[in-house]
């Protein structure tokens, strides 16, 4: 078996270069944790359809990305990773990925429930081949039940979960995140099992399945209000009809316009906040009452910082250690000298087309973050280099 190539120093070459991943998956969850894995020297075979490739490669999310090439969503969430298109039907493909299977440390598939094991390839009949496989599955709403037979798509996910009906003003509706946060967090989590049962195989030598849902990973995500409304009596939380930024945090918890932006409070007494924002009789407010009256102390409070700039606040908050921050846009993001020193931006080549400037690894190892070395891969560049090196 090749092994993947290195994307740490050589003290840290160790800790997953040997291991062989089979991506079959599409999208984003799967490919994701794939991704991760990745990032931390594992090397990545992406097992394709001849006819297309993973869908991804056509999920165009900005209209100056170039139609006629691979979109730049695929080359972020595929950098690194190989690819391998087959014909799962066919008697040779398969036969092919079967070799794979029998060689693979772990194998990572989101197909929707029952199809992959209609392709022979569920874990009950590749654990047979390869009993030392570690095998992870991603479904939208797990593998049975009532769900189990609707898409498994990001934004119904979170639809479903109740996610969605927390966000928001009380009087706005439900608000959807502003980004695909059950496949990120599903794939997240499918990278944690795929660890600890490597852990185990160390010991035991043995495999095993770790499966996850878009659905879990956000009823997961919102484990916080969940047992407080569980242990509550059943009562739901009320969301703040003004500048609602958490259903069970008392005012000023918020984000506020100022005269050029908007300021982020989080949690604080209001006996703190109000000298500093000349709104003395908040002081005199009971505490029950930052709850009770949470919108009329808000409005209040909003009211106010109208009145000067978001740095002018910042400037009189942030010495009085009042938890707060400016709300930044990318483009004021990118030129702040605390996102540029994490370094956390790569520039990747790609084959026949221009470079994709990305995002690199969230971790460092060592004091080193990892680098990739190219792009997300041409549909079936790699199939005779894997051919050859897997006897076929």
């Amino acid at each position: 078996m090749m092994a993947g190539v290195s994307q740490f120093g050589a003290s840290e070459r160790s800790l997953l270069e040997s291991l062989l991943v089979l991506d079959f998956s599409q999208f984003l969850s799967g490919p994701y944790a794939a991704l991760r894995l990745s990032d931390f020297g594992a090397r990545i075979i992406k097992i394709e359809r001849a006819a297309g490739g993973d869908l991804c490669r056509q999920l165009h999310l900005s209209d100056t990305d170039d139609l006629t090439q691979d979109s730049t969503l695929f080359h972020a969430i595929n950098r690194g990773k190989q690819s391998l298109a087959v014909d799962l039907k066919s008697p040779s493909d398969l036969e092919l990925v079967m070799s794979l299977i029998a060689q693979a440390d772990v194998l990572i598939q989101n197909f929707r429930p029952g199809v992959i094991d209609r392709l022979g390839l569920g874990y009950a009949a590749v654990r047979t081949i390869n009993p030392r496989l570690i095998y992870a599955s991603i479904s939208g709403f797990g593998g049975e039940g009532p769900w189990v037979d609707r898409p498994g798509q990001d934004l119904l996910a979170q639809a479903r979960s109740g996610l969605m009906w927390l966000n928001g003003d009380a009087d706005q509706g439900p608000l959807p995140f502003g980004l695909a946060i059950a496949d990120v967090l599903a794939g997240s989590a499918i990278v944690q099992g795929v660890l600890a049962l490597l852990l185990r195989r160390g010991r035991t030598g043995l495999g095993g399945h770790v499966e996850t849902s878009l659905l879990e990973v956000l009823i997961d995500f919102q484990f916080e209000v969940l047992t407080t409304h569980l242990n509550d009596g059943g009562r739901l939380p009320e969301r703040a009809a003004f500048r609602n930024a958490h259903a069970y945090l008392a005012a000023p918890y918020g984000v506020y316009p100022t005269a050029d932006g908007y300021l982020a409070l989080a949690m604080m007494p209001l006996s703190k906040l109000a000298p500093l924002v000349d709104l003395p009789k908040l002081s005199e407010l009971p505490q029950e009452s930052q709850f009770s009256d949470r919108d009329k102390i808000k409005h209040a409070i909003a009211a106010r910082l109208l009145h000067k700039t978001t740095q002018a606040w910042l400037d009189i908050l942030q010495p009085e250690d009042v938890w707060c921050a400016g709300v930044l846009d990318w483009a004021t993001l990118l030129k702040e000298q605390a996102f540029r020193r994490l370094d956390m931006l790569q520039t990747l080549p790609r084959e026949g087309g221009p470079p994709v400037l990305t995002t690199r690894a969230p971790f460092s190892i060592n004091g080193k973050r990892p680098n990739s070395h190219q792009a997300g891969p041409m549909l079936g560049a790699h199939n005779e280099l894997i051919r050859r090196e897997f006897g076929q």
